[in-house]
């Protein structure tokens, strides 16, 4: 999914528009019920094909915003005018071409990210989910983590932060985890979710630490199939999404702050021959490869 499967060098063309005519509303979060049993210890292996959903249950036409879409929209226009949510033609790293690509990198100022932590303190505390610490998985879950405990403490919520290095250290204080020590229910925060790698694998530190993974954040929920690669090198659609495989078959609450319905009920407000397009392939990109 684009924000960890795209890069500059393959991008073939882009386009990217800015607005500032969306209404400023209060923001509030999509999430889901966590699954009532705890998934179990993750063991490393386990592939996204071990997951039981059926097709009916996931893959669907697109669905009409829910109530909260609405919502959304002020993160999406932010994002667009930041130039984080751009359009044009992206591949993917599952050799798709997206019609729209998502690189929360490019928050990459101090009043950008400020920003982004609000929407992220804001969509939480509105959520209801209950944690007692963050977790920022390396390497950009670490800024995001960061500036959003800062976010939390200022709104009077101040909660423990640690994250983890990809290499261990072996001087110092040693290991690969920083920061405060894991333990209560912990929520991770990340950008997006490309196929549930990297959500496994901080459940796997979390629990390593003897602390509970109890939830997960992100910016946008694509609303996209997964894919897993195959032994010959090739990619297979699952039919259901990275998202949907963390929730049900990891047991974590997902909490985003848009969703692909926002951005398109955002599309559909705007006007212009060049917005049309857009709304139109990421419509068509949304039949294609979306799930409900």
């Amino acid at each position: 999914m684009p924000g960890a499967g795209v890069t500059e060098g393959m991008r073939k063309k882009e386009i990217s528009w800015y607005t500032d005519g969306a209404p400023k509303i209060t923001l509030a979060c999509k999430y889901a019920a966590a699954v009532p049993a705890p998934a179990p210890p993750y063991n490393g292996e386990s592939p996204l094909s071990s997951h039981r959903m059926t097709t009916s249950s996931t893959r669907a036409a697109p669905q009409p915003p829910t109530e909260n879409s609405a919502l959304a929209q002020e993160f999406v226009q932010f994002a667009i005018a930041s130039g984080v949510l751009r359009f044009g033609e992206f591949k993917t790293k599952a050799g798709r071409l997206s019609p729209y690509f998502f690189n929360a990198g490019l928050f990459d100022d101090g009043a950008k990210l400020g920003r982004l932590a609000q929407f992220y303190a804001q969509a939480l505390l509105a959520s209801g989910v209950q944690f007692d610490m963050l977790f920022g998985p390396a390497y950009k879950g670490i800024p995001l983590g960061a500036a959003v405990a800062v976010e939390l403490a200022r709104l009077g919520r101040n909660v423990p932060f640690a994250y983890n290095r990809k290499e261990a250290k072996d001087h110092g204080e040693g290991g690969t985890l920083v920061g405060a020590p894991l333990q209560g229910r912990v929520l991770i925060v990340d950008d997006v979710m490309s196929a549930g790698t990297a959500a496994r694998e901080s459940i796997a530190l979390i629990q390593a630490a003897g602390a509970t993974p109890h939830a997960v954040a992100i910016a946008l929920d694509r609303q996209e199939m997964a894919t897993e690669k195959q032994a010959d090198g090739s990619t297979q659609d699952m039919p259901f999404s990275a998202v949907q495989y963390v929730r049900q078959n990891l047991g974590l609450r997902v909490c985003a702050i848009a969703n692909l319905d926002d951005l398109l009920a955002y599309l559909q407000t705007q006007s212009g021959d060049a917005i049309d397009e857009h709304r139109q392939r990421v419509q068509a990109y949304r039949v294609r490869y979306g799930v409900a």
